[in-house]
């Protein structure tokens, strides 16, 4: 910082009043009342209060939760949530807030422990206190640089929204059949939707009749064994029961067909081991214990990167969950919680079970490709009708039924391929841009931080802007701007 800074702590410049006065009485907010009932946090307004007591109007102040450290800059009147909180107030008339604020924004504390920080940890720690006039110039200009920065990142989260109306989009032409129109137009081997429906109930037929007779040869060396260990499971045909009273709104081309899951599946099952297995607690890392399954949770579809936190089961555990084995192109459905999300499990080139709260639908990949069933399942239409199966507020749930009676349009194995290149194509595009679209925001939020360091080591002010700050009548050095806000301060109290 300059020579003619100071340093001091931020107790010497502040002052804190209690919330309990301006605690909201009833949490029945509505936009149409006037006035914000504010939390220190990220949501910071949490609604507003038609309440006219103990409003707090002695402005402007600064929030700070006192579990969290986070802060807000408040210039209006306002109520809070809770007692959880300081409210921050300039013991002198000479204190420039937005500044004390602007600094606050560069601490790093660290408030894992849940106790109150202000008094005890946050208000000893020291703040750089600059001339009254280069206090004033510095907020100023930050808050211009922060407006630049504002405009861009509004611009940016704009752009995406932008992106994910476009892929909507993209799906909604892609079931349509619009995407393909031409293409199909022009091809002369296609078969229909009719047709391919027929083949995956025939499949399904045959398969069924293999695993029956599979099981009758088992049953008859184990009872000429003399049913020595466990006897074999008579396989059960594919539950295809499902309710058809939803209205149907999407448009189906007419050499497509419409049918419902329970037309399609080759498969639905979940999570059934009743705890008769271990989940290793271990960092196991993802190749250096190939004896152990890795089990697959809806967590690991909502992290950026799928590897992480993994859990394991051993190999007992994986042969007695024989069900719930996946091998790659499952359709995943959230079950409780996460419920009606629908994710596609990739091929992780090792074991891997399915976890609790998770559906897992497997197709006859010869007849209905796995990804156009998910992109599908991610429409606009069917995660409507999937919404409207879903109960429960709290910790909603979906069940069997629900999802084997989606609706969905169904077409030719090679327009099926010719519609998931066309998405891909797409949203490949649409990925790249997201992706910068990430870097910026990720960089306004660097610049930000370098914003705020230049600011607080006296280099944010050209040399001009500074020698015209030294003009101005009421500078000083800091060190005795910081004398005369403790007397003032002294002589208030």
């Amino acid at each position: 910082m300059r020579e003619y800074w100071i340093e001091t702590a931020l107790e010497d410049l502040l002052d804190y009043i209690q919330p309990t006065n301006f605690i909201v009485d009833s949490t029945e907010y509505n936009n149409i009342y006037k006035t914000p009932v504010l939390t220190a946090g990220k949501s910071f307004i949490l609604g507003y209060t038609n309440e006219e007591h103990n409003i707090f109007s002695d402005l402007p102040v600064i929030i700070f939760d006192d579990f969290t450290t986070a802060t807000q800059f408040v210039n209006f009147r306002f109520k809070v949530k809770s007692s959880a909180m300081k409210i921050l107030a300039p013991k002198s008339s000479l204190v420039n807030l937005k500044y004390v604020y602007y600094y606050m924004q560069t601490i790093r504390h660290n408030s894992d422990t849940h106790k109150r920080y202000w008094i005890s940890i946050y208000s000893k720690l020291n703040i750089k206190l600059a001339p009254l006039p280069e206090q004033r110039a510095i907020a100023t200009k930050i808050e211009g640089l922060f407006s630049e920065l504002d405009n861009g990142v509004a611009n940016l989260l704009r752009a995406k929204e932008k992106l994910e109306i476009y892929r909507q989009a993209v799906l909604k032409k892609a079931f349509d059949g619009e995407l393909t129109k031409e293409w199909r137009i022009n091809r002369n081997d296609l078969v229909t939707g009719e047709d391919t429906l027929t083949k995956i109930k025939e499949y399904r037929d045959i398969n069924y009749k293999s695993q029956i007779d599979e099981w009758t040869e088992n049953l008859k060396q184990w009872e000429a064994d003399g049913k020595i260990g466990i006897k074999p499971k008579k396989p059960s045909r594919i539950d295809v029961s499902a309710f058809d009273d939803y209205v149907i709104d999407f448009y189906t081309p007419s050499e497509w067909i419409k049918c419902q899951l329970a037309d399609v599946l080759f498969g639905l099952t979940d999570y059934h081991a009743n705890g008769s297995y271990e989940i290793l607690k271990e960092n196991v890392t993802l190749f250096d214990q190939e004896d152990y399954a890795v089990m697959i949770r809806a967590t690991n579809f909502e992290k950026k990167d799928f590897s992480k936190d993994l859990k394991y089961i051993n190999e007992h555990a994986y042969n007695f969950l024989s069900k719930t084995k996946l091998y790659g192109g499952e359709i995943l459905v959230g079950k409780i919680g996460n419920a009606g999300k629908i994710y596609l499990m990739p091929d992780l080139k090792r074991k891997a079970s399915l976890a609790m709260n998770l559906f897992a639908i497997r197709v006859d990949q010869k007849n209905i490709l796995s990804k156009f069933l998910y992109y599908q399942l991610k429409n606009f239409y069917q995660e409507k009708e999937i919404l409207s199966y879903v109960k429960g507020v709290g910790n909603p749930t979906i069940d069997k039924i629900s999802i084997r009676s989606i609706h969905i349009n169904l077409c030719s194995v090679k327009e099926q391929t010719r519609i998931v290149q066309e998405i891909e194509a797409r949203l490949s595009i649409c990925d790249n841009i997201e992706m910068c679209i990430n870097q910026g925001l990720n960089k306004a939020n660097v610049l930000r931080q370098s914003i705020l360091e230049r600011a607080f080591e006296g280099k944010l002010l050209s040399e001009a802007e500074i020698e015209a700050c030294k003009k101005e009548p009421d500078w000083e050095p800091a060190e005795k701007l910081l004398e005369k806000i403790k007397n003032e301060s002294r002589a208030v109290k």
